[in-house]
């Protein structure tokens, strides 16, 4: 029961028993009658007059009350002149004083911190208390390359991204640096917060791809250096004195020196198979910036697969062609690009034991050109250090075209992607936007 309703009952039974009281008064005396009745009068008035300074003012605080409830922390009451209901017409004005600014604290936090996620170089992603992606920012959009709708209100678990699978493994306050796709280094940090007493987790995702290959080439570069100078110091004049020792008949006449002599040639020889060997290392420290014109990209190709036909022939593999009617221009250094072209051709004929296809697909949509294979594939151990330097997974190989092919793509700001489809289809694709 309300206040007001208990208040009101009150009066009306004190009052009741009062008239009934008067009346028996009446039949004894008529001046006691008089003055009950003008004493009732007189309660009447004064209850009602208790009601409206008690229960009006509690009626008025009660709209603020209902104001709180509606999230409206503008209402404000005057002071009544009452001293016990200004204090707590002091108070509500000082708790909505403090709940607004609050509010706009809070809206100002929250809206700082919207705009930080949103304009963040790292990849953040917010689970709700369920796990499922509540929100993700532009980053993290652009590394998984998907639409925010592909992504948002989906369970971490249903996620099939290779990052994704990483994420699944962690534990809150887990940190890994992985390499999912050979090319890019991600470091994913998985941590937790507090939200209406129950916990809820994030990850953080930050490409440290430019930072490790920018440390990666510092590191190769003085080493090639290093080796680079040991080797020409050493093999230069060695190989001065061996072809002078060789252009000098007057050593050879009247003696059976032949094995010797051929001995000498092959040594000859292989310093300078070493010499071409360092110049290939030496080419990762001294590339040049790209000189990017305009360039048809299915002339380069024809190119190519013209200078690596005889080598194609070998094993009897098949070139094929899927390139568009119009011509495809692309704006690149062209010495570079056919070098690219041509390490990834390269590859495709040494990954086909014999027998297969090699095909060049370009699309105007995307504007990208695919070198598919039916070669053995890509393992999945092999596919995180394909692009690191001195990596080969083949037994003579120098582990440096692949890493080559990295830097001039990367020069160029043209995305890649080398990986297996299926057991006997492989595909590396250059996207040139």
């Amino acid at each position: 029961m309300k206040l007001r309703t208990k208040y009101i009952l009150f009066v009306v039974i004190i009052h009741l028993v009062a008239l009934t009281l008067t009346w028996f008064i009446f039949n004894n005396d008529k001046v006691w009658f008089i003055v009950s009745e003008v004493f009732v009068i007189i309660s009447i008035v004064i209850a009602i007059q208790l009601y409206r300074q008690l229960i009006q003012p509690l009626k008025t605080l009660m709209q603020g009350v209902d104001a709180i409830k509606d999230r409206d922390f503008n209402v404000k009451f005057l002071s009544t002149g009452k001293h016990e209901i200004d204090q707590l017409t002091d108070v509500y004005n000082q708790m909505m004083d403090e709940l607004r600014t609050e509010r706009t604290r809070q809206e100002q936090q929250h809206f700082f911190l919207e705009k930080l996620i949103f304009t963040s170089p790292t990849g953040i992603v917010i689970l709700d208390f369920d796990d499922n992606v509540q929100q993700i920012n532009p980053k993290a959009l652009q590394i998984i390359g998907s639409a925010a709708n592909q992504v948002l209100n989906y369970p971490i678990e249903k996620l099939t991204h290779p990052l994704f699978e990483q994420i699944k493994l962690l534990r809150s306050g887990e940190t890994v640096v992985v390499k999912a796709d050979g090319i890019n280094t991600y470091k994913l940090q998985k941590s937790h917060f507090i939200d209406r007493g129950f916990s809820r987790h994030f990850i953080m995702i930050e490409d440290l791809t430019a930072e490790i290959v920018a440390a990666e080439k510092n590191v190769y570069g003085k080493v090639i250096r290093m080796m680079a100078h040991e080797v020409n110091n050493t093999v230069g004049p060695v190989n001065s004195i061996m072809q002078s020792a060789l252009k000098t008949d007057q050593l050879w006449e009247g003696h059976q020196f032949n094995t010797l002599k051929d001995a000498l040639q092959v040594a000859v020889d292989r310093n300078q198979n070493l010499n071409f060997f360092m110049r290939n290392f030496a080419e990762l420290v001294k590339l040049p910036a790209a000189n990017k014109q305009p360039v048809d990209l299915h002339q380069l190709v024809n190119a190519v697969t013209k200078l690596m036909g005889i080598k194609a022939m070998e094993k009897e593999i098949e070139f094929k062609f899927q390139l568009v009617d119009d011509p495809f221009k692309i704006m690149a250094d062209e010495q570079q690009m056919e070098q690219v072209l041509i390490n990834i051709v390269k590859n495709a004929i040494e990954a086909i034991d014999f027998k297969g296809e090699i095909t060049f697909t370009t699309t105007s949509t995307k504007k990208s050109l695919v070198i598919a294979d039916t070669g053995s594939g890509i393992s999945v151990e092999q596919t995180a250090n394909l692009f690191s330097p001195f990596f080969s997974t083949k037994k003579d190989g120098q582990g440096i075209g692949l890493t080559l092919v990295r830097e001039i793509l990367v020069n160029h700001d043209f995305e890649f992607s080398l990986k297996t489809i299926t057991s006997k289809k492989t595909e590396f694709t250059i996207l040139f936007t």
